[in-house]
């Protein structure tokens, strides 16, 4: 047998990975994303996403999409739309959430300790409006005026 080198051909090879989903998703399927301590999450494929202020991305996944860098073409795209959905998407909800959070009905300790501050908080205005001065009282008469 002959000794024969093999190369496949520059373009038919993709030594990069292609991140025109994630760009679309993040653009038509904003609800499938979640952001937890820096880390953005694809919930449907269960692949997480790293970006740095640097600039870098990092892919944390079960399958093999990890081992592949970031399309350098694509990349600045993906940081963008990635900024992009943060700001118009998840820091709305973040922000309804946080406010939805100071009205929340507070558990047994909470509501014990509620009772309590206004309870003392009525008991120090009751003690305020008992030391007016007899005479500056206003006598009222049950009798009908003339």
């Amino acid at each position: 047998m002959a000794n024969v080198d093999f190369h496949y051909p520059v373009a038919r090879t993709s030594r990069f990975l292609d991140v025109a989903p994630l760009i679309d998703a993040l653009r038509f399927q904003p609800e499938d994303f979640d952001l937890d301590r820096g880390w953005l999450s694809h919930t449907p494929s269960r692949h997480c996403f790293q970006f740095d202020r640097l600039g870098r991305v990092t892919i944390e996944a079960q399958c093999n999409c990890m081992n592949l860098a970031i399309n350098p073409e694509q990349k600045d795209e993906l940081i963008s739309m990635y900024k992009t959905w943060r700001r118009e998407y998840w820091l709305p909800i973040e922000t309804n959430r946080e406010f939805a959070s100071h009205f929340a009905k507070p558990g047994a300790w909470g509501r014990l300790l509620r009772d309590i501050r206004m309870a003392f908080r009525r008991f120090l205005r009751r003690e305020h409006s008992l030391g007016l001065p007899v005479d500056d009282r206003v006598t009222v008469s049950a009798t009908p005026a003339e």
